[in-house]
């Protein structure tokens, strides 16, 4: 009966990996942890995350989260592998190595962990833990990006538009960004809707457009103050990047009714960017902006 009753828990759980928290009794956390310790890497990975959030009466313990995790890792258990190599990277409950991240997230990347391929693809794109190499990005961003992953479908499709470590294939980068912006990735929804809205612009008229936006989002064109602010957020087309500046004509537009600025403005006080401090409240207030102007157009 035991048994059963872990395995029903093991089984149900791993479908539920991706939603918050987790709930069970001090009774099944007890025979998880037997189970655990007596060798079943589903109980393992159970166990880790009772540690992880402290439930079930048990202490909050990121150490004790890594080390569960680890145990689950080394029997091949994908998931765990793919979590030991993100408490690695962020250093949480072990040592931070982005090395030892990389080998974890490799190999739960070849068991076929999208998560851990769109993650191991980043640290090849950037030389995290291992040395940049831009093929190896554009091979694990694929096939992130194949089972749907956002990132990965925006990360490539960046690579594409640029032929970086692939051929370069404009269209095939744009219908990358297009598929991540339709499931809602901010970054690749900005720099789609950027694209858009430049892309009947010459090379020439891109290079001397700064003032030109300049002078149309003083006068009031909201759709140039949204430009403007994702210029001086990026440093895109030869903008210096400002901070204060860009978080000012984000507000503006939003402020005037850009759904996609409103949005913005979500984003930047969900993560605390421009040197704004976190702040749920707006956060929920620009949202439900957003959403009523999008429903009134």
């Amino acid at each position: 009966m035991k048994r059963l009753l872990i395995a029903s828990l093991c089984v149900s759980f791993m479908t539920l990996f991706s939603t918050a928290g987790f709930a069970t009794t001090p009774e099944e956390a007890a025979l998880i942890a037997k189970s655990a310790g007596r060798g079943s890497q589903g109980a393992q990975v159970l166990l880790a995350v009772i540690y992880e959030e402290g439930a079930a009466g048990y202490p909050k313990s990121d150490k004790l989260a890594a080390y569960w995790f680890e145990q689950a890792a080394e029997q091949g258990n994908p998931y765990a592998q793919q979590r030991l190599g993100d408490f690695y990277a962020q250093g949480k409950g072990v040592q931070r190595n982005l090395k030892v991240a990389a080998d974890w997230r490799e190999k739960a990347a070849k068991r076929g962990n999208v998560r851990a391929q769109s993650e191991l693809g980043k640290m090849y794109l950037y030389g995290q833990g291992v040395e940049r190499d831009y093929g190896k990005a554009a091979d694990w961003l694929g096939r992130a990006s194949a089972e749907g992953n956002s990132e990965a479908q925006y990360l490539l499709g960046k690579m594409y538009r640029n032929g970086q470590g692939v051929p370069q294939n404009r269209e095939r980068g744009d219908d990358l960004l297009a598929k991540a912006a339709a499931q809602g990735y901010a970054d690749a929804i900005k720099l789609l809707h950027f694209m858009e809205n430049l892309g009947v612009e010459t090379g020439e008229q891109l290079r001397q457009g700064a003032p030109h936006l300049q002078k149309l989002a003083q006068d009031g064109d909201v759709e140039a103050q949204y430009q403007l602010a994702i210029r001086y957020e990026t440093g895109a087309y030869g903008v210096i990047k400002d901070e204060q500046k860009a978080l000012y004509w984000f507000n503006k537009a939003a402020g005037n009714g850009h759904v996609m600025a409103m949005k913005s403005m979500a984003q930047i006080y969900e993560k605390g960017l421009l040197g704004v401090k976190p702040d749920p409240k707006l956060v929920l207030y620009w949202n439900e902006r957003a959403k009523r102007a999008a429903a009134n157009r």
